[in-house]
Parts: structure tokens; sequence; C-alpha cells
């Protein structure tokens, strides 16, 4: 194997699930030992799940950190109450690990705080945020931040022309650089409803918390609406035999997950390297899913930065127990669930 000159670095995404505390432990704890580079902590889906609070959140970033890892404290990217509110602007003006942005309000939280502590670590842009062009990211930029991540629909030539190698953003700490979205079920959209407890007949305030029982969310169906008494406004039946939602060519293609709507598939760039190194891509990003993620940090590793074969790496990927079929057609400006290029 001949290793690539450009090394890119790994990142390991917020956790999008709700996992039992002894899990999210264990998983990190792997993480700890593993080539990732960058971590993200943080709640990012729905501020109900109460696994860990600010405190503990902040105790495994100095656990990580000491392993090693650059921490990233990520806030949520929809906010809806007061309270949301309040933990946002608590994490942004805490100063001892940088900060992903979520939303608005955390970009505006974290351009005062720069404003007043200039020598604060650059935060970061996260996929949430709308950056589609080099204009809006020269403005971000100008606020304190010091990388960008990509909305995953983009695709990598579009990337390389919002921040080109050749002539890069410049900000307040330099360049700012780059990273994508590069392996996991996408993150699509939020809603102030929570999709999960409607699946299950019950009220977002009365959810019974039922996505601790989903592991990487719940795949959406079809489910008709039901004869007899009336189902209570803006809520679904949950059948005993539900028919998966699918696509013209009968594949499943959305998840529940909470207020949060993901991709059956998972997004997957391993076979990405050249087009991610024109695009100027210094860092990908890996979420998290139930199952394999450690064996995926390794071949990802193995691919970009040791010269591993793609082709054995998705043979090997073929083998774990992932939650879905791999796909990468935004990257290359094809439909989103397009299959893996070979």
């Amino acid at each position: 194997m001949t290793a690539p000159t450009a090394p890119i670095g790994l990142t390991v995404g917020p956790l999008q699930y709700w996992w039992p505390r002894g899990a999210m432990m264990a998983f990190y704890a792997e993480v700890a030992d593993s080539a990732a580079q960058t971590v993200v902590l943080g709640e990012v889906v729905c501020s109900r799940r109460n696994e860990f609070g600010h405190d503990d959140w902040l105790a495994l970033a100095r656990e990580l950190r000491t392993a090693g890892k650059t921490v990233v404290l990520a806030t949520q990217p929809l906010v809806m109450s007061e309270a949301e509110l309040r933990t946002l602007r608590r994490i942004a003006e805490q100063d001892e690990f940088a900060v992903e942005a979520g939303d608005a309000a955390a970009l505006q939280s974290l351009a005062r705080a720069h404003a007043r502590q200039p020598a604060r670590p650059p935060f970061v842009i996260g996929p949430h945020v709308n950056v589609y062009s080099r204009a809006a990211l020269v403005e971000h930029a100008s606020f304190g931040a010091g990388r960008w991540v990509a909305p995953v629909e983009l695709a990598l030539d579009a990337v390389a022309r919002i921040n080109p190698v050749a002539a890069p953003v410049a900000g307040r700490h330099g360049s700012v650089a780059t990273e994508v979205f590069g392996f996991g079920r996408m993150p699509l959209a939020f809603s102030a409803r929570c999709f999960t407890a409607r699946h299950h007949r019950l009220s977002k305030d009365g959810c019974e918390f039922r996505c601790r029982d989903d592991a990487d969310g719940l795949l959406l169906n079809s489910a008709p609406w039901p004869a007899g008494p009336a189902v209570p406004r803006g809520e679904l039946s949950s059948p005993a035999k539900p028919d998966l939602l699918r696509s013209e060519d009968r594949q499943p293609f959305l998840v529940l997950n909470g207020i949060q709507t993901q991709s059956a598939a998972l997004h997957c760039l391993i076979d990405q390297a050249p087009a991610l190194r024109a695009a100027g891509v210094t860092s990908l990003r890996l979420s998290p899913c139930s199952q394999g993620t450690g064996e995926v940090l390794r071949l990802f590793d193995a691919v970009l930065n040791r010269g591993a074969s793609a082709a054995q790496a998705r043979a090997e990927m073929a083998t774990l127990s992932l939650p879905g079929a791999l796909v990468d057609g935004y990257a290359r400006r094809h439909p989103g669930m397009e299959a893996l290029c070979t």
C-alpha cells in the first residue's frame, strides 16, 4: 500500500439517537482508541433526551481530550423553547472547547462571544446552517468560524467552488477548513412535531421516550388511518404489520428519529478520495450507528490515509451489521439514493 500525501482527518459526528448511558460510554471508549482525530459531542435532536446533561458532556469531552482527540460541542439545529435557548447559550459561552453552530441562534451567540473574546477557539459551521455560496462562507468566517461542514446534499464539485484549494476563504483564525458528511444516515429535515411519537399515537410531551427503542431510528411506514374511533388530530396509527414506505424502485428511503427525518440508506464516500482532495476537504464526518462504527472508522482511515483498496473496504463493509444500503449520489450530483459508485 502507498499512503496518500494529503491525509484526510476523520471526525465522529454527534450521536443522532438515544442510546442507553452504558452503550454511549462504551461507544466513546471505542472512539477514544480509534483513528478519529475529532469528536463532536452533544444532543442535536431532542432536548427531552436526558441521558447526558451539560456537565456530563463536558466530563466526557475532557476524557476524550486526554485521549488525544479534538472535541467540539454541538448545539441543536432546531431550538423551540426558552430552556433550549438557555442550553445553547451555555454551550456557546464556554470557551474550554470549540462549538459547532447548529442554527442561526447559535451563530449569533458565538459571534457575540468572539467579539468579546477574540482569542477563544474558532467555531464550526454545522451542516444545517445554510451556507451554499462563497459569499455566505466569507460572512460566517468573519464572525469567527474556522471550519465549515458543508450541507449534506452539496456535490463535491460545488464544495470545491465555495472553498477552493487554491483560494480558501480567510477568517479571523486563518483559512477556513472544509469538512463533509462522509458516512451514515443523512439528516434531512427537522420539525417541531415528534414523528416517533406520532407513529406510536402519542403526543410529543407524552412520548414515553419511545425513540429509546430505535438504536438506528425507525423506518417510516405508510400506515393507513384506522377505522373505528377517531384518531386525535395530528396522530397516526401504528399497524401490526406496517407496509414500509418505499421509493418507486421499491427501496425504503426515510427513517424517523424523533423530530428528525433521515435517509434509510447510509451516505458513504469511501470511494471518493480523489474528489475529496480536489474539493479541498480536510476532514470527513462519520455519523455513528449502533453496529460497526469502529470498523468503519478503521476502513476509512485505511483507504483515505494508508493507501488501502476502496473496493476491498466496500467488501468488508458488506459483512458488517450496518442499518442500510450504501449510497453516494449527492456527492456526484445524482439522486441521493443512488448506490455507491463503483
